[in-house]
């Protein structure tokens, strides 16, 4: 009796054709070595673009700088993401995930050797060593949209459906993890000036490694065998019409203008963290020890959102939740910041803040993929990206001529040497405010239907009719 006779005869035929389909989607251990080089790459990435920010000072100091030219080493990443973000949404979805990998690995192994150039003695004349690092760090910036719009691909290529919100929250939060480490990492190691080769040398060895394993690891750019249907049908939108798609698709816009706010505000309050709270008196470890908060558990929470989308596919029901909590917290840090001795108070403010504020990153980059499939991953996700990083250079830029200058006091924990220091409450008030707005224009307005997942389920339904016996 044939294979077809006995299907005809078998009651569960259409089970085991069912069976047959799901065996199409094999799923490669190497993934997992993919996922470790992307997240080395997109934690050394990070750690060498906020490097000197925890000791500024100390790096003027040593390079005979202005603090204007240090600050710029971190603002250079911001300024070079917007233009080089739309190449990297093109290169991503053209070219494919291995070569981004390989390519951004390399451009930041590179800076990261031509930043140390600059503590070369014989290298150096004059105030050439400024340029070497300033020519370091702008090649790393240049390869921080490869870094940052990998994941989402990576999750769609090599990752089945029950795995891809977990996978791109792990690649995705590697970013802040780095940004945790130099933290710590660079007053730890950074005593005194004579230091800063030392951590220069030690932040370069991620770099180093993560280019290796990127190169010798990544030799493909999508498994032999598709991990999903919508893998399989894997063939994106041209970069110019998937543009033009993006921007007459009502629900990926106001997921772009309200996930770009809501990254903008975030690296608003990064940024200005310290300067808000000791204008209060607090000093600036008890503002490391929030910054430390906020990224710690924002890990936790896109962790725990990752795993629970994954599990009940509530994509829009998660955003919208963490999107109004975050908002709440955002109003709550703007009313306990204006009063002295909140020290508790303000701890667990910045925890919520970042625990309900950083799970959306990774889940708003998979709801951005489903909203506007079958648009690339990389273009969808990007011009998101790039919505951030616009409305977070206006905003920093907003909030800073707000603040209003008073006379420092023996309160104030700003500085000895400082004539002046700022009064950051109308900054905060006006930050709360924008985030409430965002918020209740997401909850308010997104609506979309999970296309990608449709097509997935519409796919395996026509393939499982096709294998029907009749």
């Amino acid at each position: 009796m044939g294979d077809d006779e006995r299907d005809r005869l078998d009651p569960d035929s259409e089970r085991c054709c069912l069976l047959r389909k799901i065996a199409d989607f094999k799923l490669y251990k190497r993934r997992w070595l993919i996922l470790g080089a992307v997240c080395l790459l997109n934690c050394s990435n990070a750690m060498l673009w906020i490097s000197f920010a925890p000791v500024a000072d100390l790096t003027a100091s040593f390079f005979n700088c202005t603090l204007d030219d240090v600050n710029f080493l971190s603002l250079v990443y911001v300024i070079i993401s917007i233009p080089f973000g739309f190449g990297a949404s093109w290169f991503l979805d053209t070219l494919g995930l291995r070569s981004a990998v390989i390519l951004s690995s390399w451009l930041n192994m590179l800076g990261s050797l031509i930043r140390s150039a600059s503590i070369i003695s014989f290298l150096n004349k004059g105030s050439s060593s400024l340029y070497y690092l300033f020519v370091g760090q702008c090649l790393c910036a240049t390869a921080q949209p490869l870094v940052l719009f990998v994941p989402a691909k990576l999750a769609a290529v090599w990752f089945p459906e029950h795995q891809r919100a977990t996978a791109n929250m792990i690649a995705s939060m590697s970013n802040p993890i780095g940004i945790l480490l130099a933290n710590i990492l660079s007053p730890t190691i950074v005593q005194d000036k004579e230091y800063i080769p030392l951590m220069m040398g030690i932040f370069g060895i991620p770099a180093v490694i993560a280019c290796i394993l990127a190169t010798a690891g990544i030799w493909e750019k999508a498994p032999p065998t598709p991990p999903s249907a919508s893998a399989v049908n894997a063939a994106s939108e041209p970069f110019i019409s998937g543009l033009k798609k993006l921007m007459k698709n009502k629900a990926y816009v106001i997921l772009m203008l309200c996930f770009g706010a809501g990254l903008g505000l975030f690296t608003a309050f990064s940024t200005f963290l310290e300067q808000i709270l000791c204008f209060k008196g607090y000093p600036n470890f008890f503002s490391g020890v929030c910054g430390a908060l906020l990224i710690f558990f924002g890990v936790v929470g896109a962790l725990v959102c990752g795993l629970y989308v994954d599990r009940t596919k509530k994509f829009t029901e998660v955003v919208k939740i963490c999107f109004s909590l975050t908002a709440l917290a955002n109003i709550a840090f703007a009313v306990a910041s204006n009063f002295r001795n909140q020290n508790i108070l303000l701890a667990i403010i910045c925890s919520l803040f970042g625990f309900f504020g950083f799970a959306i990153y990774p889940i708003a980059m998979e709801l951005a993929v489903e909203c506007s499939y079958p648009v690339g991953e990389g273009t969808s996700t990007g011009l998101a990206f790039v919505s951030g990083q616009i409305q977070g250079l206006i905003y920093m830029l907003l909030f800073q001529s707000l603040t209003k200058p008073v006379t420092a006091s023996s309160s104030s924990s700003c500085g000895t040497n400082q004539i002046e220091i700022y009064d950051w409450s109308v900054s905060t008030l006006i930050m709360a405010g924008l985030s409430s707005l965002g918020s209740c224009a997401f909850v308010i307005f997104f609506n979309t239907d999970y296309k990608r997942l449709l097509a997935e389920a519409n796919t395996t339904r026509s393939d499982e009719n096709s294998e029907t016996p009749e």
